[in-house]
Order: C-alpha cells, then sequence, then structure tokens
C-alpha cells in the first residue's frame, strides 16, 4: 500500500514538473530584463544619460531589443539581451558616479563657446522648372 503511495506521488511530481519546463524561458526572461529595467532606473537616478552616454545608450537600445525579441517568443535571445542591458546599465551608473565627483572623468563634450547651429533665415532656392535650365555661374 505504501508503494502505490509513494508511486503515486513520484508521478504527480514528474508531471508537474514536465509541464513546468516549457515555461522556464519566460521566467528567467522576466528576471532578466526586470534586473536590466531596475539597473536601468539605477543608472537615470545617477544621470548616466549625461555623464556615461555611450553605456547608457547600450542598455537602452539592449533592453529594447530583448522586449522585442521576447515579442517573437524567443525567450533565450530574450534573455541574453536582457542580461547584456543589465550589465551596460550597471556599468552607466558606475561611470556616471565617478564622473560627478570627479569633472576630469567626464566625458568630452563641446567646448563652452560652440553653439548649436542655426537653421538659416531665408528658406532654401527653389528648384528650376523642369526643361529649364540654371546658369552654373553668374558673369559679369
Amino acid at each position: 500500500m505504501r508503494r502505490r503511495v509513494c508511486r503515486g506521488r513520484a508521478l504527480t511530481l514528474v508531471a508537474v514538473l514536465g509541464l513546468a519546463a516549457p515555461g522556464c524561458g519566460p521566467i528567467r526572461y522576466v528576471g532578466d530584463v526586470g534586473r536590466a529595467a531596475a539597473a536601468l532606473e539605477d543608472a537615470r537616478a545617477a544621470q548616466a544619460e549625461k555623464y556615461a552616454p555611450y553605456w547608457w545608450t547600450r542598455a537602452t537600445e539592449y533592453l529594447h531589443k530583448a522586449r522585442e525579441v521576447a515579442a517573437y517568443a524567443d525567450y533565450q535571445g530574450a534573455s541574453r539581451f536582457g542580461r547584456i542591458a543589465a550589465d551596460a546599465a550597471t556599468r552607466a551608473a558606475t561611470d556616471a558616479r565617478i564622473a560627478a565627483r570627479d569633472p576630469s572623468k567626464r566625458p568630452p563634450g563641446l567646448p563652452p563657446d560652440v553653439a548649436p547651429a542655426r537653421p538659416s533665415e531665408a528658406p532654401p532656392a527653389p528648384a528650376p522648372a523642369k526643361g529649364s535650365l540654371a546658369p552654373a555661374k553668374d558673369r559679369p
């Protein structure tokens, strides 16, 4: 009698584990992407988009790619992209904290006397009508 109870429990355990195995991919993906999103928020708090733009961009793009790949049910690829995003976000937060403390470690930017380009006030000249020729150069 005891053997039947143990055998029944063992079969139930095997059946439950067999049904749970296909769900491992999404579970791992959710964990990896969750860690990446948390690390990205930590990097945002450290102003990584200003002080560590390379690692910040890498983290955000890989997190976006992880979510995109997961939409196609490729959870292994999405998990890999999530881990890369988490590593990049951690590096961005670390580099941003170092750069915030020490100005000499900040990324190079524009010199203070350089202003962004402004659009010209005059609109561009219209293209010549079809069939007409425009002079190549005005001569006096």
